[in-house]
């Protein structure tokens, strides 16, 4: 006699706290690549996700924790039917042009940033630049992974975190340097360059926005910030008061505190298994 067994789905929905930008959407992703899930629906305004998934809710919470994003199971429910849902080929291929677009952007950013923060011994322009940097190796890993196997994503992730590791590593050395050689900033090239990659970076959320049914949802997302707007208004800011106070000071502090923020999105990548 043959029996049909029918596949139980659960529906989880996990907080996520220090969820909040399109890139640690990534990284949960690229997290739960291993585990059997039919979707997932991202509400970064909420710091909600909600999981359609085959496993127990705390196997697939086990997969989150190590993000260091507070994720906790806000509720669970069985789902009778799922449906199926086809592959549409055409929005694959958008989303990569997508990642792709995300990947050039971020990268010429980087290229733009480091260079000026040399030229103008700005510790908070280069750390800013890896931390461009550090989010185009994201979007790069997440283009890769398109398609490829859960080992090779998982390898390509890893390569990513050193990478993030060891640019967290040159943007805390730098910033140490500026304060051990007490290099006085360009603060106009300091506020000029952060305007131009804060509107980068409001140009990829756009574009992430037309993968997303919600506008509202990509509206919530801005305001929320991701880490690199807030580091771009960090470095505007920072410019602004070496100017006021005539002091390289809020360059040295706002470099460090961009550098340990890369060392922490590098460690969370680190982390995925």
């Amino acid at each position: 006699m043959r029996i049909n067994q029918k596949t139980v789905f659960i529906e989880t929905t996990f907080l996520v706290p220090a969820m909040d930008c399109p890139s640690e959407e990534q990284m949960i992703r690229m997290a739960l690549s291993s585990l059997n899930t039919h979707s997932m629906s991202f509400d970064i305004p909420n710091r909600k996700v909600v999981i359609c998934h085959s496993e127990d809710p705390n196997q697939v919470l086990e997969k989150l924790l190590p993000l260091n994003f507070d994720a906790s199971i806000q509720g669970s429910r069985s789902v009778d039917s799922v449906p199926n849902l086809p592959i549409d080929k055409e929005e694959s291929a958008r989303e990569r042009q997508v990642l792709v677009w995300l990947l050039v952007l971020n990268g010429a950013m980087f290229f733009i940033e480091i260079i000026a923060g040399w030229l103008a011994q700005s510790a908070g322009l280069i750390a800013d630049a890896l931390d461009m940097f550090a989010d185009a190796a994201v979007y790069g890993v997440a283009l890769y992974a398109v398609g490829k196997a859960t080992s090779n994503k998982l390898k390509a992730a890893k390569l990513a975190g050193v990478v993030e590791l060891f640019l967290a590593a040159g943007a805390i050395w730098r910033a140490s340097y500026q304060i051990y050689t007490g290099a006085q900033p360009e603060a106009n090239a300091m506020i000029w360059t952060s305007v131009l990659a804060l509107a980068v970076n409001v140009t990829c959320l756009f574009l992430i926005s037309r993968r997303k049914n919600d506008g509202v949802h990509m509206r919530a997302s801005f305001i929320f910030s991701a880490n690199d707007v807030l580091a771009n208004v960090g470095v505007i800011i920072a410019g602004i008061l070496v100017v006021w106070f005539n002091s390289p000071i809020p360059d040295w502090i706002i470099g460090l505190l961009i550098g340990f923020l890369v060392l922490s999105g590098a460690l969370r990548i680190l982390r995925l298994k």
